[in-house]
């Protein structure tokens, strides 16, 4: 293949059209099933990877995504990842909020402790044989305990616009639960990155103090700002010059909250959320950003992720049965603890179960935050595979398990 790829922008261009075809592909295939087409970018990039093409076709393989071309590709799918959750704060309505505030907020955090505590105890039980001897126990035990207890905001944002939730009472409280949990879960993660640096938990708590000084920075000053802004704009003729100041808006809000060390996500998704609605500016950026976004951009970083999870490491059954239990701590942590904390604020079963099992995928945010433990040497490969697959897994359920509990004629 050395006629084809031959520099690195042939390797990447190379890449580009690999992932986009292949996941289009499997797209288009779960369509039929009413599953998200996040799953086929999911499964898009572990078939690239070592666990088939790797197995297949090694040659190809590594003439096509040689590890020391990835670079790019892990680059490009991160800035796509900023750009996908500023469009999901774009088109997170919050007039309802004020009423099922407190409610999203006892779920949120009941959805949260829950899966924590028993990713922690499993985590305890698996450090002997599963842990690096270099990786601190507490370190290992943290990390694990809030992969688990995260959800997948994007995902989730997608299975309720599919199914016309969105704007629905339900479908915001589970959004504005979503983004509860995911923001104490990034909070809690940089309690967990101080550990495994043998950093200070001082120097963690300065993080988490850094953050909300930003946030209140954001609400406080840039939206009242933007807002001023936005009555001079109009959705219906954005200049270049107006859509240049927000990329740049964009790119400095995740510079910051990546120099702070809550994820370059964040900052992105914090602007989407404050970012004017008048004169349908927020339509009009989603409309103009959303398909390159999500076609282009969005699938390099499963691409990224499936390349590094490793199937074949799973090798006997002593593997695979503790790649279930995770599965099914993971599972009854979330969709139980969700489940019932939204029955005790007064959601009927039938929408409580809905909630619970929406909560309960984990997807895109499950795999940033296992790249992060894996980059950092938390978790071995074994167990990032282990923990892959959970996402996988969690997050094919929900389409069925919400077809169960919340069929579109209830």
């Amino acid at each position: 293949m050395t006629w084809i790829i031959h520099d690195p922008l042939t390797h990447f261009i190379a890449q580009i059209a690999a992932i986009t075809v292949t996941t289009r592909l499997i797209g288009l295939l779960l369509e039929r099933v009413g599953q998200p087409f996040v799953i086929a970018e999911m499964i898009g990039g572990i078939l690239l990877g070592p666990s088939l093409l790797g197995w297949l076709a090694p040659d190809v393989s590594h003439a096509l995504f040689a590890p020391d071309s990835l670079g790019a590709l892990k680059l490009v799918g991160q800035l796509g990842l900023v750009f996908f959750m500023f469009l999901i704060g774009l088109q997170l309505e919050l007039s309802h909020q004020p009423k099922n505030r407190w409610t999203s907020i006892v779920i949120a955090q009941s959805g949260m402790v829950a899966p924590f505590l028993c990713g922690c105890a499993l985590a305890y039980w698996m450090y002997p044989h599963y842990a690096a001897a270099t990786t601190p126990r507490l370190a290992f035990i943290l990390f694990i305990g809030t992969a688990m207890s995260v959800t997948a905001f994007p995902v989730l944002a997608r299975i309720l616009r599919e199914r016309d939730m969105l704007g629905s009472r339900l479908g915001m409280i589970v959004i504005a639960c979503a983004a509860i949990d995911d923001l104490s879960a990034w909070c809690l993660l940089a309690f967990v990155v101080a550990v495994a640096r043998s950093s200070s938990l001082a120097s963690a708590a300065l993080t988490t103090g850094c953050a909300l000084a930003f946030i209140v920075l954001v609400v406080g000053v840039v939206r009242p700002l933007l807002a001023r802004w936005g009555q001079r704009q109009s959705g219906d003729s954005l200049t270049q010059n107006a859509i240049a100041f927000v990329i740049v808006l964009v790119l400095v809000s995740s510079w910051t909250t990546e120099l702070i060390g809550i994820h370059a996500l964040f900052g992105g998704f914090l602007l989407g959320v404050i970012f004017p609605r008048a004169n349908g500016l927020a339509t009009a950026l989603a409309r103009r950003f959303e398909d390159v976004i999500v076609i282009v951009f969005l699938p390099l970083f499963f691409a990224y992720s499936g390349l590094r999870t490793q199937i074949g490491l799973l090798g006997g059954g002593s593997d695979w049965a503790i790649c279930a239990l995770i599965i099914f701590a993971a599972s009854a942590g979330k969709l139980g603890g969700c489940s019932i904390a939204a029955r005790l604020t007064g959601s009927s079963w039938r929408d409580a179960g809905a909630i619970g099992v929406l909560m309960n995928t984990r997807g895109l945010m499950e795999l940033v935050v296992l790249n992060i433990g894996y980059d950092l040497g938390i978790i071995s490969p074994v167990v990032f595979s282990m923990m892959v697959l959970m996402a996988l897994v969690t997050t094919l359920a929900a389409v069925p398990l919400l077809r169960l509990v919340q069929p579109r004629s209830h």
